[in-house]
């Protein structure tokens, strides 16, 4: 099996590279206030999706669920990955 990574584009590869330097003792953590600011901030998020139920060729999902896995990603996150970049790009 390949463990290359592919990355999206150069600017995904830096972000990467850039994250397996960070020397993670140095990271002091964060306050009872920051912690209560990002517990609020990520279920505010997560309430904003909603769930969808679509209908689909089998040969398609077929077609995807392999793509996903070729991603390294089950098919609904490979779905929604998609999904959130033609929403950003448009």
């Amino acid at each position: 099996m390949n463990n290359q990574i592919k990355y999206i584009d150069k600017e995904e590869q830096e972000l990467i590279e850039s994250y397996k330097n960070i020397k993670k003792n140095n990271i002091k953590k964060p306050t009872r206030k920051e912690q209560a600011l990002l517990k609020k901030s990520a279920k505010n998020f997560l309430k904003k999706e909603t769930k969808m139920n679509i209908r689909i060729d089998p040969y398609e999902l077929e077609k995807i669920k392999k793509e996903a896995k070729n991603e390294g990603l089950k098919y609904q996150s490979f779905i929604k990955s998609i999904n959130d970049f033609l929403v950003i790009i448009v």
